[in-house]
């Protein structure tokens, strides 16, 4: 069973019904045991990062969350989700987050006028190597993007895929061992996602 993580805020739904379109079995759940015996864990974020990590502090998850990479789960971040595993977040004046992947998150801060914030739309993602989540998917192809910070890993070899906006080239896919994440929605990213 793959459990999506249930923080009471986000696009649960959308990605629930993301798997059943794939013939995959997808709940809906905070259980901190039928997350820790999930087959694959998504935590799929929206919203902001300080209340995330509320909710996941609420509900005793945050240390469900690192066990669940510790032991080797594939663990899918989307969005805040990928936010959240970094080390800290400009957002709300500053909030500390997981912490798993070395690394802060940042505003976009645009010097063009007419570089709107929030980034709302379809951008590509370069990949720097292959993973068998991205088999068959060509390099450069478009996915759905919302997001006002980005994600800046610590450590290179973090990154697996980068994206550019608001003169920012920032890691639009970080993945280590088991854990992958993704800035962009695949949920909201048709074939593709």
């Amino acid at each position: 069973m793959i459990a999506v993580i249930d923080y009471k805020a986000g696009n649960l739904t959308s990605v629930r019904l993301a798997f059943e379109t794939l013939g995959l079995k997808a709940e809906i759940t905070s259980s901190p045991e039928k997350i820790l015996s999930a087959s694959h864990v998504v935590f799929p974020g929206v919203g902001a990062a300080q209340s995330a990590m509320h909710e996941l502090d609420q509900a005793g998850l945050i240390n469900i969350i690192k066990k669940v990479v510790c032991n080797g789960t594939p663990f899918l971040g989307i969005c805040v989700g990928l936010q959240i595993l970094l080390e800290r977040s400009e957002e709300d004046d500053g909030v500390n987050t997981i912490g798993l992947i070395p690394g802060v998150v940042k505003l976009f801060t645009p010097t063009d006028p007419f570089v709107k914030v929030p980034q709302i739309g379809w951008n590509s993602v370069n990949l720097n190597r292959s993973h068998p989540v991205f088999l068959d998917i060509n390099n450069n192809s478009n996915f759905y993007f919302v997001h006002s910070y980005y994600p800046m890993p610590a450590n290179s070899t973090d990154i697996l895929g980068q994206t550019e906006y608001a003169g920012v080239k920032f890691a639009s896919v970080v993945a280590r061992k088991n854990l992958i994440a993704t800035q962009f929605h695949p949920e909201k990213s048709g074939r593709m996602g």
